[in-house]
């Protein structure tokens, strides 16, 4: 997973194509509402029947004061000024239509605050419509205050029938448009925190597939680790017993035949050992015995290998044994035969091995030393490489050196608990 945060969403995203449709849709709705509403305001006689303009114009102003909404998501700064134009020439007009106007102005008031990124702007313009319709409803009322018609509330007494329309007016307005810029922003701020959750969960599907691809690569190199040493302990054992079964061929025919059964059961203890690694790779974690295909418990049986094939090669254990975790068990086998098969390699003639297991009060040591030859150019190959990640996957550490005397040196040192540690420390 990544160590850092994923990036902040700044930006609303763009209104998808059935988002515009249903806008259209929108528009067309609140246009047959506006031309009904204005038809039916004409016979109530809103503003009264001798100055109400015909009908045609109440079609031209439903028509202004919708068509625009079907854009209102592409547009919305340009849709809510013209609606506030075509809304204070209308009513400045006494068109008898007075829902769906108030309808439209609130969505565009909306979409305003709920669409547009620069949020500066946004609320800028949104402020700039509303101080300009109570200021148009301050002059309104100020009309109305000084030439009553006869129709008007009556304006008698310290809280006249007049006060009171106009304070309705004044908080039914601050409602209405308090109303449009809180619903939103708020609409905006929640279309950020999806597009910030969708892109976290693009991240994490992502980091999902890497992580897969990670696994896989290791359990590669895992495999590929478990056959080398395999193959490279094995092999060289066969080599060294076929060179000495061709030397003898002619001259000690029973000692070839005791060579080339040699090279017979490393061959067959090579395919065991590929047997288990690949049982052991086929099944799950869970239901294999042990985990594993050796431990410490098979040092013996491979210190008389490398004996028994030009290599001899003492074991000594130094203290009481301990119960140890699979892991280390595996890898100090490894160790241990990576060890002995380099020895074997490149020691030359009349080398020697020793390997010593040291058990301590809070840490496990394995030692191989060889005499012989000392290489004169130390080559990180894939024998050292791999005793190196195996100290790391055991919670220790691997020290590999010629010595001064000739011959070489690992040593890998394992503090008791430390795989149980790193392996907790993995699961958290």
């Amino acid at each position: 997973m990544s160590d850092h945060p994923p990036a902040r969403v700044t930006h609303r995203p763009s209104p998808s194509p059935s988002d515009l449709r249903s806008d259209v849709w929108l528009a067309g709705v609140l246009f047959v509402g506006a031309v009904l509403s204005a038809a039916l305001g004409n016979v109530v006689g809103f503003f009264g029947s001798e100055d109400a303009p015909g009908l045609q114009w109440a079609l031209v102003y439903a028509l202004g004061i919708t068509a625009p909404l079907a854009v209102r998501r592409r547009y919305p700064v340009t849709v809510v000024v013209v609606l506030a134009l075509v809304f204070f020439v209308g009513m400045s007009a006494r068109i008898p239509e007075l829902y769906v106007g108030n309808i439209a102005v609130f969505i565009a008031m909306y979409t305003v605050g709920a669409w547009v990124d620069d949020r500066r702007r946004a609320a800028l313009v949104r402020i700039a419509v509303i101080v300009g319709m109570f200021v148009w409803l301050l002059i309104t009322t100020f009309q109305a205050a000084i030439d009553p018609g006869d129709g008007a509330p009556s304006q008698a007494g310290m809280f006249s029938p007049f006060a009171a329309y106009m304070l309705i007016q004044f908080l039914v307005n601050a409602a209405f448009f308090g109303g449009a810029y809180y619903m939103g922003d708020r609409a905006y701020a929640a279309a950020l925190s999806r597009a910030a959750l969708e892109e976290r969960t693009h991240e994490l599907e992502r980091e999902r597939e890497v992580t897969a691809a990670q696994a896989v690569a290791l359990d590669r190199v895992r495999i590929a680790r478990e056959l080398h040493d395999v193959v490279a302990h094995h092999v060289s054992a066969m080599g060294v017993q076929a060179g000495a079964a061709r030397a003898v061929l002619e001259k000690d025919p029973d000692a070839a035949r005791t060579a080339l059964a040699s090279v017979e059961a490393s061959a067959r203890s090579a395919l065991h050992e590929l047997r288990q690694l690949l049982e052991t790779l086929r099944t799950p974690a869970g239901d294999s015995e042990g985990g594993s295909t050796v431990h410490v418990s098979g040092l013996p049986d491979l210190v008389r290998h490398a004996s028994a094939n030009g290599l001899p090669t003492t074991l000594t254990v130094v203290g009481d044994p301990v119960e140890l975790p699979d892991v280390v068990q595996v890898n100090l086998y490894r160790v241990a035969q990576e060890a002995l098969t380099n020895a074997r390699r490149h020691g030359g003639p009349g080398a020697a091995a020793d390997v010593r297991l040291r058990y301590g009060a809070d840490a496990v040591e394995l030692e191989i030393s060889n005499t012989g030859r000392s290489a004169l150019v130390m080559r990180a190959g894939l024998g050292l490489v791999g005793m190196r990640e195996r100290a790391i996957a055991s919670g220790g550490t691997l020290d590999a050196a010629p010595r001064a005397r000739g011959g070489f040196l690992v040593r890998l040192h394992v503090p008791l608990g430390a795989p149980a540690d790193a392996a907790a420390g993995a699961r958290s």
